[in-house]
């Protein structure tokens, strides 16, 4: 079962972007708070390819059977 869906993962990415330019730009990047929230978004959205990566392959097995 995927974590997120289509538009949950794509407003997801849209933040990390948004946050890595804006925390950039006002050069707080290196604040270890900014890292670990930016670390946690981009993990989140690395595991939710993950989950809907092995789903189908799940639906593919139970096809076959």
């Amino acid at each position: 079962m995927p974590l997120l869906n289509d538009k949950q993962s794509i407003a997801l990415c849209g933040l990390m972007a948004g946050g890595v330019f804006v925390t950039g730009i006002l050069d707080i990047l290196n604040n270890f708070v900014v890292l670990t929230i930016l670390t946690i978004i981009f993990f989140t959205i690395i595991i939710n390819l993950f989950l809907l990566k092995e789903e189908p392959n799940k639906k593919e097995d139970n096809d076959i059977k």
